[in-house]
């Protein structure tokens, strides 16, 4: 793991990394599956997918390249009519210690904007930059249009994902970049990309971004540095 830095602006995903949709995302997977003709998988088939790369999962699902922005619109509006999902624990103190920390933050996801305000609820206002769309040209191209946006360079910039594809995103972007375990893809998987860090627990990305130790709860549920 690299020494922790703190950058200008910090690049967010949203599914996985902040809210936990992967129960909802189940099933509508399974309902693009029944309405595009791709294959349709069991629950231990789906967790062990987690471990592989994105491209292997939709090779394994026989989804074609073709069909993915079909899919993800179909998703998109799949979730607009359903409840948001719920921010990990921890999530809004998390992004209000950023803010407090002077970063910049951003979020890039092919959920609609819509449907990530409605899930984060007062800690939208945390957020100054948002890119939420599906795109034919890689999540790479999005990273770089929001530094553009925000006037702020590779070098001053990190993204926090949770697929081995934002991983690999912010390596084309040339930015530094941290995955969570807590999401989509396993931590084995994600070690395997070798991100900058590996984070395992909310309370720690602060840390990661050089805001200093974090705070966890002791035994009689009061915070002390760990």
């Amino acid at each position: 793991m690299l020494a922790p830095m703190r950058p200008r602006l910090l690049i967010l995903d949203f599914d996985g990394t902040l809210a936990d949709s992967r129960p909802w995302f189940l099933g509508a997977l399974d309902d693009a599956a029944r309405r595009f003709g791709f294959r349709r998988v069991s629950a231990a088939e789906a967790e062990a997918l987690r471990g592989l790369p994105t491209r292997a999962i939709l090779r394994a699902l026989r989804v074609t390249p073709w069909q993915v922005p079909m899919i993800a619109l179909h998703l998109r509006r799949l979730a607009a009519a359903a409840p948001p999902p719920p921010l990990f624990p921890g999530t809004p103190a998390m992004l209000a210690r950023l803010v407090e920390g002077g970063i910049t933050l951003a979020i890039v996801t092919s959920n609609a904007e819509a449907t990530v305000r409605r899930a984060l609820g007062d800690s939208a206002g945390a957020i100054t930059h948002w890119a939420c769309d599906t795109t034919l040209f890689g999540k790479a191209a999005r990273f770089r249009t929001v530094m553009r946006r925000a006037g702020i360079a590779p070098r001053d910039t990190a993204a926090i994902g949770d697929e081995t594809r934002d991983i690999e995103a912010a390596r084309r972007a040339g930015i530094r970049v941290a995955a969570v375990t807590w999401g989509y893809a396993t931590a084995d998987s994600l070690q395997a990309a070798r991100p900058d860090a590996l984070i395992t627990a909310v309370e720690d990305i602060p840390a990661w971004l050089g805001l200093g130790q974090p705070i966890r709860p002791d035994a009689s549920g009061a915070s002390q540095a760990s």
